[in-house]
């Protein structure tokens, strides 16, 4: 070995100070350089590991996608990119703070690149570069639960906590896609809470703002059919969709709603139909009908005209129109 000449480093200072693994391979997986980042996370001392066949060290602990690509490597002269999102923890390699007591290790994330060399007599070798991805990981999950609590927000009602006007658009198509794909009779149901201006001025927006949360989780709970959408709609309105129910079985259904809003026993001294609070629910059915209403505006249009009936028409109750 070559004196070092003052002022320089060797190649083997600057392999050992780098922050990733570097392993070299001859053609068959004996081991030529191993460097203190693997020596660290592998348990396994360089001196060791220099008399080592890197396939017989591991001894099964590889995993399949690893073991095919290192042989086309170094068969084929095929580099290869093995990320986390693939090949989470191809080699037994393991963060170098112990795990909890009676705890058994976890794996290092591993992202691995695969270089083929070639000697000057043409043989073939191999160099693998190893990092830790585990950083990288927890980045990319921190985004994806920031980007979701975002898309949550946006769709989201801030006040009653269920799903907003914005998420009743986007997935009102939907439904209505599914719907007439399954040839399934499909029910709009437009609720309103009676003298909601009226408890207002007499309890104040505080009071208001509680009875609004209330109504809504009680709603809510009674949509239990798969596929449904519920939202507040604005104000004191909510729409609620639905597949699955003829025109009978919707108006019981309907009935429900404005039972659990009833059965809360919201005190409503400004009510001109009764001392609790209550709602008018129009509904709509509609089956092969669908086929012509391209994007439900009718099947909206005739729900709510159902509840401007139920209004009309005294309130508290359940106005159904096919």
């Amino acid at each position: 070995m070559s004196p070092v000449m003052p002022g320089r480093v060797s190649a083997q200072e600057v392999f050992n100070n780098l922050h990733l693994g570097l392993i070299a391979l001859d053609r068959d997986f004996n081991i030529l350089l191993w460097n203190e980042w693997m020596e660290r996370h592998s348990a396994v001392p360089a001196e060791l590991a220099l008399q080592s066949n890197f396939v017989s060290l591991f001894n099964q602990q590889l995993t399949p996608g690893f073991l095919r690509a290192l042989s086309n490597t170094v068969s084929y002269g095929l580099p290869a990119m093995l990320s986390s999102a693939l090949h989470r923890s191809p080699l037994p390699l393991y963060p170098s703070v112990a795990a909890a007591a009676g705890e058994p290790p976890a794996r290092m994330v591993q992202s691995v690149v695969m270089t083929p060399l070639r000697g000057h007599d043409g043989s073939r070798s191999c160099l693998i570069q190893v990092s830790d991805a585990s950083n990288s990981v927890k980045r990319e999950k921190m985004l994806m639960s920031h980007s979701e609590a975002l898309r949550r927000q946006v769709v989201t009602d801030g006040l009653t906590g269920v799903n907003n006007r914005r998420f009743f658009d986007e997935n009102f198509a939907l439904v209505l896609q599914q719907a007439r794909r399954n040839r399934s009779p499909l029910s709009l149901f437009m609720i309103d809470i009676d003298f909601f201006k009226q408890y207002n001025d007499h309890y104040g927006h505080g009071a208001g703002d509680r009875v609004l949360k209330r109504v809504a989780e009680a709603l809510k709970g009674e949509l239990t059919i798969p596929g449904g959408v519920f939202a507040r709609y604005g104000g004191e309105e909510f729409i609620m969709v639905a597949n699955g129910m003829d025109a009978a079985q919707a108006s019981s259904f309907a009935e429900r709603l404005r039972g659990c809003v009833s059965a809360l026993q919201e005190p409503h001294a400004k009510s001109l139909i009764d001392r609790h609070m209550t709602i008018s629910i129009g509904v709509c059915t509609r089956g092969e009908e669908l086929e012509d209403d391209a994007d439900g505006r009718s099947l909206m249009a005739s729900a709510d005209a159902a509840l401007y009936r139920a209004k009309l028409g005294g309130r508290n109750k359940v106005i159904a129109t096919d």
